[in-house]
């Protein structure tokens, strides 16, 4: 079993989520014999370096052919073994989508798919390599677990829930090296189940993968501000935690915070759980807006969005305020002015 303290934390960080998952998959491997490991010709990319070392004959390079790398990852776990496949969440979203549909959804086959650099992790890479709208994409694949954790740590028990539970999994790691610190002690960790982070009467912050951290920090913001937010780890898309979404439906104002796509990921699945709701709070969408833009460094694409702790609270308090000065109909809106 994986454990969390502060020191390990903090090294995981400085790995960043890559470096964790590899180094998570490797202390896995002793218990979990029929544990292999694919990679689309990333093994150093994917922090599987050591793994390969230690179990040769566990990890297979497929090289640079994702759906290849599916097709051999489906016959293997009809052989009975557990596999992990590592490529670029774009990639693995886009490029093996059909594959994924076919042995990981239809044929419901024990394999672990990882997206790798997934959000804007890729900085300067551009959009060929951004993923934002790869939740949208698995989550809409029947019988498909989506996971998407919060910090390096988070990456760690993710790693560990996925390789313990039957059937197919996408696993999403947002952020880079340096990855901010979310959970620096022991959490409990159980796919499908949120975890409540900050306690606020005012109003919900719903947020998955980076920008948990990031709510956590514009929850701060607005306490300075005379507002009170609670802060959810929505780090299983699929399937939702809708107990946590029923949680917090007396407040003022859902927000959901996502580095992905408005349409279709976390906000989409909150929004599609409330539209059975009746007298729902009012949501505010907070993710990359529905257009291509200029690639830059993480950082830069982040504030660019609007995805930063500072912008986040900034785009609450606005919505705030204009909804005392007007009385609009209560629908779903996206900050347009956030970017």
């Amino acid at each position: 079993m994986i454990n969390i303290n502060a020191v390990n934390a903090r090294n995981w960080a400085r790995l960043g989520p890559r470096g964790t998952f590899g180094i998570t998959l490797l202390s896995l491997a002793p218990e979990i014999e029929n544990l292999l490991a694919l990679s689309a010709d990333l093994c150093n990319t994917s922090g599987l370096d050591r793994f390969r070392a230690a179990y040769p004959d566990r990890f297979f390079n497929a090289g640079i052919a994702e759906q290849n790398m599916l097709g051999m990852a489906a016959g293997l776990a009809k052989e009975g073994s557990r596999v992990f496949c590592t490529t670029f969440a774009t990639f693995a979203a886009m490029r093996a989508c059909e594959m994924v549909r076919l042995h990981m959804g239809y044929m419901g086959l024990d394999i672990k798919l990882v997206g790798l650099g997934a959000g804007f992790s890729m900085g300067m890479f551009g959009n060929t390599h951004y993923a934002v709208e790869d939740m949208a994409i698995m989550r809409a694949v029947p019988g498909l677990r989506v996971l998407s954790p919060a910090d390096c740590a988070s990456v760690a028990k993710a790693t560990e829930a996925a390789a313990r539970c039957d059937g197919p999994v996408y696993l999403r790691l947002t952020g880079v090296a340096g990855n901010p610190v979310v959970y620096s002690e022991e959490f409990d960790f159980e796919i499908g189940r949120a975890i409540s982070v900050r306690q606020g009467r005012d109003i919900a912050i719903i947020a998955t993968g980076s920008m948990v951290y990031e709510s956590i920090v514009a929850a701060r913001l607005l306490d300075a501000r005379g507002i009170a937010a609670s802060v959810i780890d929505m780090h299983t898309i699929k399937p939702l935690d809708t107990a946590a979404i029923d949680s917090v439906m007396n407040t003022k104002l859902m927000v959901t915070v996502e580095e992905h796509s408005v349409i279709g990921g976390l906000g989409g699945a909150v929004a599609e759980y409330k539209s059975r709701v009746r007298h729902a709070p009012e949501q505010l969408f907070l993710g990359v807006d529905d257009r291509f833009s200029k690639a830059g460094s993480y950082k830069y694409m982040l504030q660019r969005h609007g995805l930063t702790g500072a912008k986040i609270a900034d785009s609450i308090v606005r919505r705030m305020d204009n909804a005392r000065s007007s009385n609009s109909e209560r629908t779903p809106w996206v900050d347009r002015a956030a970017a």
